[in-house]
């Protein structure tokens, strides 16, 4: 396949690695914040291939991993419902709430069905007219247009039975909330590519100038990857801080302005709770007026949820950069992808789920340096 190719190979990523080297003189850390660049920048060990002074860290960019857990315990209330058909994509299935999954939900008589599409759980609200059917709308601003799609063609064939449960996270507030922090070690971000494809790069050039910190908008393959370190790197060096674009070929400016009115008309933007980081004004997405009637928190009044989260689990202090999967002293034990303790174990985009699945733990145990 040609991108396969194109973008991974190997003496260009050696050239590119070299590159990265002799531009650097200071220690530098830099922040990916979305979950497809950390699953590749670990799967193809490109945090290997760096010098020592360049020092990668995951952000809170798994959408599944900052859904908040009273938001999981409102899904985990709806979906025992006997008059529920609740669906969800898969990666949602295993995550733990404060009592159990959807997966044992699912065990004990719920109706709860992986779908592949919202538009699949829309089809099943015109086939089960008798039944509520609910689709969890999670993400960032990579899979609103699908979700906004899928309510107004529900809004507009008057299926009252279809309810979205909307989680939606925005990435430019989170990035705010992480530069704003007291503990912030983060100087250089990698832009999240998909999301930067549906509403573009403008929101990010007032943060680049606002915290004067360089971003650079990035693709997935390991050429990509560092590429985009290289050019954030130069930047920090210099001392510029501006939002740069080398993943042209999927991402504009001005993103998809099909897609990013179809969001403004579906959606408004609300304060959001993210899971191991807490509220940040302004970062959500909700339905508006409009399409109200199809918004399952206010159908199935679900606001009174008391929850408890893990005393072990640090996916919070992951989620804000300050930490790595193997610093928890569960990870790989206790916790697996088979007895997760939280959403970064679970989700093929968390970064626990990652340093698992390509031996970051049999690493750690035979005493490999990290």
């Amino acid at each position: 396949m040609k991108f396969l190719d194109e973008y991974r190979d190997g003496h260009a990523a050696r050239q590119l690695a070299a590159a990265i080297k002799k531009a650097t003189t200071r220690p530098w850390v830099l922040m990916e914040v979305c979950g497809g660049q950390t699953h590749s920048i670990v799967k193809f060990g490109i945090d290997d291939l760096l010098p020592p002074g360049v020092e990668l860290v995951h952000g809170p960019g798994c959408p599944v991993c900052v859904t908040p857990l009273e938001m999981l315990d409102k899904a985990h209330a709806i979906a025992r419902r006997e008059d529920v058909i609740f669906c969800s994509f898969g990666d949602m299935l295993r995550v733990p709430g404060s009592n159990g999954d959807l997966l044992q939900i699912k065990s004990q008589g719920g109706d709860v069905r992986v779908v592949y599409s919202p538009l699949d759980a829309m089809q099943l609200a015109a086939k089960f007219p008798h039944k509520k059917v609910v689709f969890f709308a999670i993400g960032f601003e990579t899979t609103a247009p699908a979700n906004a799609m899928a309510v107004k063609l529900a809004h507009q064939r008057k299926l009252s039975n279809f309810f979205a449960l909307v989680s939606h996270v925005l990435v430019p507030p989170a990035i705010t909330a992480i530069l704003k922090s007291p503990n912030n070690r983060v100087q250089g971000f990698l832009g999240p590519g998909h999301v930067c494809t549906v509403v573009g790069y403008e929101e990010y050039e007032p943060l680049a100038e606002r915290f004067h910190v360089p971003i650079v908008v990035t693709g997935f393959e390991p050429l990509d990857l560092l590429e985009g370190i290289l050019l954030c790197v130069r930047q920090l060096e210099v001392g510029t801080a501006t939002v740069e674009n080398p993943y042209s070929r999927v991402v504009q400016r001005i993103g998809n302005p099909a897609a990013k009115a179809l969001i403004q008309d579906v959606f408004e933007v609300c304060d959001r709770k993210w899971r191991g980081i807490g509220e940040i004004p302004m970062s959500g997405y909700r339905l508006t007026e409009k399409y109200r009637a199809h918004d399952a928190e206010r159908f199935f009044e679900v606001d009174m949820i008391q929850t408890v989260e893990s005393a072990v689990c640090i996916s919070g202090e992951i989620l804000r950069g300050n930490r790595k999967p193997t610093d928890c002293p569960a990870f790989g034990k206790e916790c697996t992808p088979r007895s997760p303790l939280g959403a970064t174990m679970v989700s093929s985009e968390g970064a626990c789920a990652a340093y698992h699945a390509y031996g970051r733990a049999e690493m750690l145990e035979i005493g490999v340096p990290q």
